[in-house]
């Protein structure tokens, strides 16, 4: 809003001196970043913060600033990250259950860095993973749909909720065959696998790990693996689901046992099934959908936490997947303009 004499304030939030300097940030970025995105003015006062603007505006900058001041006052000062995610919610009107999800850390890795959602859609995620017993979730590369299904299942085990991990892929070859790779069949899959153990190390670290898995705590498995098995008391995670078959799919979510909870994980535009082959994760989708229980999260391009050219690469391929798709449809009208012309002229 352009500057002028302002009116009576929309609307005014208490904000207690030690807090005010957090809730501004340095040189005043996070209020400015408030009024940019919801198009008011914001001004601190005494012990407090006064709004001006539309009605709607400043409820949607309010429900922020409210947000923006439970995480200080949960000691935890508001990052740029933090702020970004709580305008987005605000502007969606969901701001009180995603922003208290950006409050709660997952986990404290091996190294003491608090594991939390870092955008909205993460934090969605994380939110469906609390109130379903199986959760869906979708999304490209770099999203970290593998990563916080890892580190929710640590939160579980180290709570005390379940008493085991298990973790799986499907073993999909995409350019090598197992046939050429070294050792015998539990050393060939292993390279497959290698995602999923890379993700706990992370989160746990290498010596801890190697114990869990000793110990059965932990299992990392292929697919193919879990046929027969009823699995109770465990968190499970099946990984690359879309490159599973309907009927993998199936035997995998049948595993699911008394007081065992489930995440599928997979990016649906990057499967290595054969082109004939329907892709598992896509009709489980379909199927269950509205099935009680069972949670569906689509993360996207907004959500990539990765380094920044990944979110490039992705938009990328995306942009050329689109053109190939136009050029092939534009390919064939013309061809069936030509087959036309062709018939009337035999005629």
């Amino acid at each position: 809003m352009s500057e002028k004499a302002l009116p009576r304030p929309a609307s005014r939030i208490e904000v207690a001196l030690d807090e005010m300097p957090q809730l501004v940030g340095r040189q005043d970025a996070n209020l400015r970043s408030i009024e940019d995105r919801f198009d008011v003015q914001v001004r601190p006062a005494d012990s407090a913060v006064l709004l001006y603007g539309p009605e709607q505006a400043t409820e949607q900058a309010a429900q922020a600033i409210a947000a923006l001041l439970r995480l200080i006052r949960s000691g935890r000062p508001p990052s740029a990250a933090d702020l970004s995610i709580i305008m987005d919610a605000a502007s969606q009107g969901i701001d009180a259950s995603i922003t208290k999800t950006l409050e709660h850390t997952i986990v404290v890795t091996h190294r003491n860095k608090p594991l939390r959602p870092k955008t909205l859609g993460q934090a969605r995620y994380v939110d469906a993973v609390t109130r379903h017993d199986l959760v869906f979730c979708i999304g490209p590369a770099g999203t970290g749909k593998t990563f916080l299904a890892m580190a929710m299942a640590v939160a579980a085990l180290r709570s005390g909720q379940v008493s085991r991990v298990v973790l799986t892929r499907p073993i999909v070859e995409a350019g090598e065959q197992l046939g050429f790779l070294p050792g015998d069949m539990l050393e060939k899959v292993q390279p497959y696998l290698r995602p999923l153990h890379d993700a706990l190390t992370d989160i746990i670290g290498f010596e801890r790990l190697q114990r869990l898995l000793a110990r059965g705590v932990i299992e990392v498995m292929p697919l193919a693996y879990m046929r027969g098995r009823t699995i109770n008391d465990a968190f499970i995670v099946l990984d690359e689901g879309q490159n599973t078959t309907p009927g993998q799919m199936k035997m995998f979510l049948t595993r699911m046992g008394f007081g065992s909870r489930m995440i599928v994980t997979g990016d649906v535009t990057q499967t290595d099934l054969p082109a004939h082959v329907p892709c598992g994760l896509v009709h489980a989708v379909g199927v269950l959908r509205h099935i009680e229980g069972v949670g569906i999260s689509e993360l996207d391009r907004n959500d990539i936490v990765r380094h920044p050219l990944v979110q490039r690469v992705v938009d990328a391929y995306e942009i050329s997947e689109r053109a190939q798709r136009g050029s092939v449809s534009g390919s064939e009208t013309v061809a069936g303009k030509q087959a036309s012309a062709h018939e009337e002229s035999v005629q």
